[in-house]
């Protein structure tokens, strides 16, 4: 059956940034299609409830505090999940994100912050855990990036730039790992999770809507779904590929200022 080629028996999942939003998404899919889940944030009362969504959904489910920033915590992220779940096999970066602002107010520690909470801290994660995907044959990675890193627009050279690099990271590190450890990335577009939800109005939700073609704003299913196939058999013979998940945005639906030079 083709729909078994999506399952993910027997395979254990960590997903960083998993408290909510895109991240909580992809861990509650993975369960559902036979995983057992890592979940790692800051907060603990957030993965702890991510974690007890992945019981329900019959998958074993541990959550490590992590601060993403933090290297111990990344080296001691990878050993917890060995420990306690017995292997890995799929890694998804998904915890990152920069709030937009003109590029003539970004001081220089701010891009390098964007830069280091983006990119950075995957590289790393991704050098750790990447030992223990390959040992199996049959590894996954999946990067969390955006459509920001592919579309010019105002406000965002900061994180579409961070972004931008990731998904080349992404494409570099699918030509060293191959054929053990596949690498891919989903460029996400405008999904309506909490951090939109803070700037979502019933005006900004129409101009969006009316400049994405398929007439709505994402949601987290529309990206999980994304990272199951990337995650499992079905996408067995795909490696280096950004996937545009974005509604067939070829232009932004979110605009702001140029700069007053």
């Amino acid at each position: 059956m083709i729909l078994d080629r999506f399952r993910l028996d027997g395979r254990v999942a960590l997903v960083t940034g998993a408290g909510r939003g895109i991240g909580r998404g992809i861990a509650q899919a993975y369960a559902e299609a036979g995983a057992d889940v890592v979940v790692a944030a800051r907060t603990v009362s957030a993965i702890e409830e991510t974690a007890e969504q992945v019981r329900e959904r019959g998958g074993r489910a541990l959550a490590v505090p992590c601060d993403v920033l933090e290297r111990p915590d990344l080296e001691n992220l990878v050993a917890e999940t060995v420990s306690q779940m017995g292997r890995l096999d799929v890694l998804v970066n998904n915890a990152g994100g920069w709030p937009p602002k003109p590029a003539l107010r970004t001081s220089e520690r701010e891009f390098e912050a964007a830069f280091r909470f983006n990119v950075t801290t995957a590289f790393l994660l991704t050098r750790f855990a990447a030992p223990h995907l390959a040992s199996g044959g049959a590894g996954a990675i999946v990067n969390v990036s955006s459509a920001a890193g592919r579309l010019a627009q105002p406000g965002f050279a900061a994180y579409g730039t961070a972004k931008a690099a990731l998904s080349f990271l992404t494409r570099n590190l699918a030509a060293e790992f191959a054929p053990k450890v596949r690498v891919n990335a989903i460029a996400v577009g405008s999904v309506e999770t909490e951090a939109l939800g803070t700037i979502l109005n019933d005006e900004l939700r129409a101009t969006m809507e009316s400049l994405t073609p398929m007439g709505r704003i994402g949601t987290v299913e529309d990206i999980a779904a994304c990272a199951l196939y990337l995650a499992s058999p079905a996408g067995g013979w795909v490696t280096g590929k950004l996937f545009e998940v974005d509604g067939g945005t070829e232009a932004t639906n979110f605009r702001m200022p140029q700069a007053d030079l």
